[in-house]
């Protein structure tokens, strides 16, 4: 997990997260702090190992940790936090030390975890949309009667 604790440290990493929880100080709803972001790479990593994907683990939490990396960018300037992330992801990997091929299909999953097309499929866009979908606990939420996510998507039940 060398490269992953390289992410962490990474001062664009950082700066885009104290960003983000700036942001978010007086945000009610769910957050896209690290707690969100751990519970996503857990939960992909547990899907990939019950569902014998073979995903290596790194590239899951490489994917976990960068999927809002653009959130600060869709709070400033509307642009779509999947889309705004891309570049910033791409630099950090690259200073992380993942090989091209790597970075592409990490970027490819940040890119889709909000495309509902990606929730079927075996892969690493599929485990990574399946785990930020899961990873709300809108069970114990405070917010959650105000929420504009439909019942049938919020998790209203623990499952993991």
């Amino acid at each position: 997990m060398d490269r992953i604790n390289r992410i962490l440290n990474h001062p664009l990493f950082q700066n885009c997260t104290e960003q983000i929880a700036g942001l978010e100080e007086s945000r009610i709803f769910c957050g896209h702090d690290m707690s969100h972001l751990l519970d996503v790479a857990r939960l992909a990593y547990i899907f990939t190992l019950e569902e014998g994907l073979g995903i290596d683990r790194e590239r899951i939490y490489a994917a976990a940790l960068l999927h809002d990396i653009g959130r600060h960018i869709q709070y400033l300037e509307g642009t779509p936090h999947q889309e705004a992330g891309l570049p910033l992801a791409k630099e950090i990997l690259a200073d992380c030390g993942f090989s091209a091929e790597e970075s592409r299909e990490i970027s490819e999953a940040i890119g889709r975890h909000r495309d509902k097309t990606a929730a079927a499929e075996k892969n690493l866009s599929g485990v990574l949309y399946r785990a930020d979908k899961m990873s709300r606990s809108c069970f114990s939420c405070a917010a959650e009667k105000e929420c504009d996510w439909s019942r049938e998507k919020k998790n209203l039940a623990l499952k993991y």
